[in-house]
């Protein structure tokens, strides 16, 4: 069994390379790639998103920008979303992602100890027939979570009808989100599938589209992404796509709520794990929300080779570390993962800014990495950040409780880095306080997009988290989630 270390979470790969050499084609912290940082939208006063106008349903459309009206999807994958009767509003609840062949898979999830019987289900069926996964699938408004022994037959009852339909034993991984503690009508679900699977799969945008509208509960948006990228060894181009869903219950290690992304690209065990470790550090277990840990959290990678070119000996697999290939892979899937997981900071419950909490030299990357998550999880700081309030004090709290004993307080500074090019607002430099200009911190802390920066002035190691604020909409959403 392998383990993905500096993440307490399992993550299960195989190959199926075996499988690419007989099959033929069918017809997306230490920086070291820099990651599109997507613009933040308005708040809206409704989180009711409509997929006709890609906005809210009170007319607003601050956010419609951030869902693309075109996509470039990997070989080999269809999919589609639809309503199959989990939501009473009459809004989709189930996505289905299939591929038209086997598919190494990768998987990180929560480490939460209440885990979803989902989880278990889906991390049984990685370690029971690693080298055939077909299909994901996906059901929101239910989380079929702390179900006992119940909703683990129920979660092993969605997975196993669609394998069924695959033709592939034990091929389907699954995931739910939605309430905790209430069990998914497992006829609905199984009857969506199947509906899904003869009658709604398609490779087009709007199929894309609807599978991430799929998996929707709070969110305002669909969060969704593709791109191409070329192996430099032989000029090859791939495809990636990948959605992700989250707006609440938002933290690292491993708190995603639910991601998965697909690629056509050929890729061996090694190199999806290492890969994989390397891109989840940097994105999904750098943004928090609120602090919470779901229990169903779960990222997923799915490569089925469906673009390889076989004929081509040099580079036709991706399966070196040591590679220039397995870097621009690394490095394309990194970027890829911290575009969707900004993209759940953006749609943050009752958020009005999308945060950039940067610790550099520090002596490691765990401690920089330790302190980032302390400031990005503090109510205190969080709060002042919707108030827009240059209170610096809480930052530098947060960084003395962040329990990092490297710290040399008289070496720490701390400034605000606006996003509008202009220069920096130093609070703190060298354990030394600055005459702070109120009206210049007001104007910082205006915008949606800022940036902190804390400089431990002790190493050359670095690490960013995202976060975003809380403000009255974050307490009215939840504590009216359930009715």
């Amino acid at each position: 069994m392998l383990y993905l270390v500096q993440i307490p979470t399992r993550s299960i790969i195989r190959p199926i390379i075996s499988n690419l050499a007989n099959q033929k084609a069918p017809s997306t912290i230490i920086q070291k790639t820099t990651p599109t940082i997507i613009p933040h939208a308005s708040l809206h006063s409704s989180r009711v998103y409509n997929s006709t106008t890609a906005s809210s349903s009170d007319g607003s459309t601050g956010k419609e920008y951030l869902v693309p009206k075109t996509g470039t999807y990997p070989k080999g994958f269809k999919a589609t979303g639809l309503h199959c009767g989990v939501k009473k509003n009459g809004k989709k609840d189930l996505a289905l992602i299939v591929s038209e062949v086997p598919c190494t898979a990768a998987a990180v999830f929560t480490t939460n100890v209440f885990k979803a019987a989902p989880v278990l289900v889906s991390r049984e069926i990685l370690e029971k027939n690693p080298t055939n996964i077909r299909a994901l699938i996906v059901n929101s408004g239910c989380a079929n979570a702390v179900t006992g022994t119940e909703g683990l037959k129920n979660a092993r009852q969605v997975s196993d009808s669609v394998s069924l339909l695959t033709g592939t034993p034990d091929s389907v991984l699954s995931m739910s989100t939605g309430v905790i503690g209430q069990h998914i009508p497992v006829e609905k679900i199984i009857n969506g599938a199947r509906i899904a699977f003869h009658r709604g799969l398609g490779e087009s945008h709007d199929s894309w589209l609807a599978a991430a509208e799929g998996i929707m509960t709070t969110d305002t948006f669909p969060k969704i992404r593709s791109r191409e990228f070329t192996i430099p060894s032989n000029g090859l181009t791939y495809r990636m796509a990948g959605m992700s869903k989250g707006a609440g219950m938002i933290h690292p290690n491993m708190a995603t709520l639910l991601a998965t992304v697909l690629t056509d690209a050929p890729v061996t065990e090694n190199v999806l794990s290492s890969a994989l470790k390397y891109a989840v550090d940097r994105s999904f277990n750098a943004i928090s929300i609120d602090g919470d840990m779901s229990t169903n959290d779960t990222f997923a990678v799915l490569a089925n080779g469906a673009a390889a070119d076989l004929s081509k000996k040099d580079g036709a697999i991706i399966d070196q570390l040591d590679s220039k290939d397995f870097v621009q892979f690394r490095d394309d899937l990194a970027d890829f993962a911290t575009e969707l997981a900004q993209l759940v900071v953006r749609d943050g419950e009752g958020a009005t800014k999308f945060v950039t909490i940067n610790v550099k030299g520090a002596q490691t990357f765990t401690d920089a990495k330790q302190i980032a998550s302390t400031i990005a999880t503090s109510s205190l700081v969080k709060t002042a950040l919707f108030g827009q309030d240059a209170n610096w004090g809480r930052i530098l709290c947060a960084v003395g409780y962040s329990g990092v004993k490297s710290i040399i307080p008289s070496n720490v500074s701390v400034s605000f880095i606006p996003t509008d090019g202009t220069s920096p607002l130093n609070l703190l430099v060298n354990g030394e306080p600055e005459l702070v200009d109120e009206k210049r911190a007001s104007e910082i802390l205006a915008m949606e997009d800022l940036e902190i920066s804390v400089d431990l002035g002790v190493g050359d190691q670095s690490a960013k988290m995202w976060t975003c604020d809380f403000s009255h909409e974050y307490v009215t959403i939840n504590a009216d989630y359930r009715t």
